[in-house]
């Protein structure tokens, strides 16, 4: 066999990247590195020291399987089991939306909040609504000692991904899972310092102009809102106003389409003063904040 003919890492990352370029994905490159190296069970960056390596027959047979799913459109986070998202490393399955950059943004909103408003606060009680993975519970509770998080979700099944996550970074003392439908299940009494939440957001018509690697893979209870894509928060916003603790904080995470329409929702209820918009790296309005004014 001459040195051509041996698929070496380097040589299969090259002809993988083509292959997933004329399948349409839109980071082929990094797909492929990412499912070499879960193929290899190393780190991506193992892979650039190894490039004239032979990985072997049955790395290659592994690495061929992963690379025929993801060419059907089948998500890599879905295909390794993990996504990192704020540098954490959270397990996922398809009964969970996959963490997505922009919603560290609600995270760090969190943590500024806490931080600005509760600095003396022996224990900050935050409520994630719809936690789906765990990825904003367990990454606020990781970050913000003094923060007791109740993780909310209708989905049992993403329930069980978020507790995994919860036990993966050793917060179980400090997050606690229910399942409920918004506060639907959680009792009357129980109130907070700060709500945050990455609720469903996407109307119908957006919906269905989705790429199909995110519509025919990922949940669509945790996309798709409804017709307008306001749904969930014409419900959230006045339950939040009912859990919150006076001058507590409601995070909340949208879309550049509609935060005109969230913040109008929030300013018509009259419980909410303070409101403000954050915007993301490429400064898309991507998080609301707003402060209950209730007792």
């Amino acid at each position: 066999m001459s040195p051509t003919d041996v698929w070496t890492i380097g040589r299969l990352l090259t002809w993988t990247t083509d292959y997933l370029k004329e399948n349409g994905s839109d980071s082929a490159r990094l797909d492929a590195e990412v499912l070499l190296a879960h193929a290899r069970q190393c780190q991506r960056i193992d892979l650039y020291t190894a490039f004239e390596q032979d990985p072997g027959e049955t790395v290659r047979n592994t690495f061929r399987a992963l690379v025929k799913q993801r060419s059907t459109g089948t998500p890599v986070a879905y295909l390794v089991g993990q996504r990192e998202f704020f540098s954490l490393a959270f397990h996922v399955t398809p009964d969970v939306l996959i963490p997505r950059p922009e919603t560290e943004f609600v995270v760090m909103a969190a943590l500024d909040t806490i931080r600005d408003h509760y600095p003396q606060e022996p224990m900050v009680q935050l409520a994630d609504v719809g936690t789906g993975s765990g990825a904003i519970a367990v990454a606020i509770a990781r970050q913000a000692t003094n923060c007791q998080v109740r993780a909310l979700d209708s989905s049992v099944t993403a329930l069980q991904v978020a507790q995994q996550n919860i036990a993966l970074h050793q917060v179980e003392s400090r997050v606690t899972t229910l399942e409920s439908d918004l506060f639907d299940q959680v009792q009357a009494n129980e109130q907070y310092h700060v709500i945050a939440s990455n609720p469903p957001y996407i109307s119908q018509l957006e919906y269905d102009q989705l790429d199909a690697s995110v519509r025919d893979f990922e949940p669509q209870a945790a996309l798709l809102a409804g017709a307008t894509g306001l749904e969930v928060y014409q419900r959230l916003i006045p339950q939040a106003a009912q859990r919150l603790f006076s001058q507590g904080w409601l995070i909340l995470e949208t879309s550049p389409n509609l935060h005109p329409q969230v913040a109008t929702l929030l300013q018509e209820s009259g419980a909410y003063e303070d409101i403000n918009v954050v915007n993301d790296l490429a400064g898309r309005s991507r998080v609301i904040t707003a402060r209950y004014n209730g007792s």
